[in-house]
């Protein structure tokens, strides 16, 4: 292997190990309060509902610009109902809702609890995530 130009032998185990923490590396679980955001070694993003285990409690997206995308196509002001017009159904509706207002990366804050509702805050920016 050649890093920097520099030549390194490695034994199997060796690139066995690097191989494994590589992986770790690339895959990345954030903790929110009600929601958890997973970077998957593929390249996926999951948005999961914090102490949850069945399939029906989480959505998995492509990658994080996918669900970028999803964010920026909500209105200023949206709710789960708003969520759900892009085909997501039950529950993963208002996770989603709660993650965006949860993630750094997007600049909303939860503004009512019934109906759940979000709004954007274009002054804050929201952070870049890949």
């Amino acid at each position: 292997m050649t890093v920097a130009g520099e030549v390194h032998e490695l034994t199997r185990a060796e690139a066995d190990e690097l191989r494994g923490a590589l992986g770790e590396a690339l895959t990345e679980r954030r903790e929110f309060v009600r929601t958890v955001g997973t970077h998957r070694e593929d390249g996926s993003y999951v948005v999961a509902r914090r102490r949850a285990d069945s399939s029906g409690h989480r959505k998995v997206f492509e990658g994080f610009a996918a669900l970028r995308r999803l964010y920026d196509r909500l209105p200023e002001e949206f709710t789960a109902e708003n969520v759900g017009r892009t085909g997501l159904t039950g529950g993963r509706r208002h996770m989603l809702v709660h993650h965006f207002a949860e993630h750094p990366a997007f600049a909303c804050e939860l503004s009512r609890r019934q109906p759940l509702t979000a709004e954007k805050n274009p002054d804050d920016g929201g952070g870049n995530e890949k």
